[in-house]
């Protein structure tokens, strides 16, 4: 496995378990920005507020966790993809509504650019709209 693509999963793992900026930078630029075509992210532009948005998240789904079906690395590009299912059940008050019990199966896909080594973007590819709607928050 190349440096590149570890990185890649190390950050993934820590991102997606919630460990929050804290955790993520080790892997990232300090000002890494973040895009994603979803309303519930439209204000995020940065992977430092990204980080933190999943931390969050995680809170009120405390069983969330995500089933990485598919990873690779475009060496020549300085890129890796990462495609994933996440999971779980609002069950924690925090969200935009009171805990729905409802769960979610939502596919998403990270698209992360190096520069030296470290992410200097992520663009997520993913449809907030239908994973909300299982949630019971649309």
């Amino acid at each position: 496995m190349s440096g590149m693509l570890r990185q890649a999963e190390r950050f993934f793992e820590a991102c997606e378990t919630g460990k929050g900026w804290e955790v993520c930078r080790e892997f990232c630029h300090a000002q890494a920005t973040f895009s994603c075509q979803a309303a519930a992210l439209a204000d995020v532009a940065t992977l430092e507020g990204y980080c933190e948005w999943m931390k969050h998240l995680l809170v009120t789904i405390p069983d969330a966790h995500y089933e990485l079906k598919f990873m690779a690395e475009d060496a020549e590009r300085q890129s890796v993809a990462a495609f994933a299912v996440f999971r779980g059940t609002h069950t924690v008050p925090g969200g935009p509504v009171e805990p729905t019990g409802k769960t979610v199966a939502s596919d998403y896909v990270y698209a992360m650019v190096f520069d030296d080594g470290r992410i200097r973007h992520v663009t997520k590819i993913w449809n907030d709209t239908i994973g909300l709607q299982q949630l019971g928050w649309a």
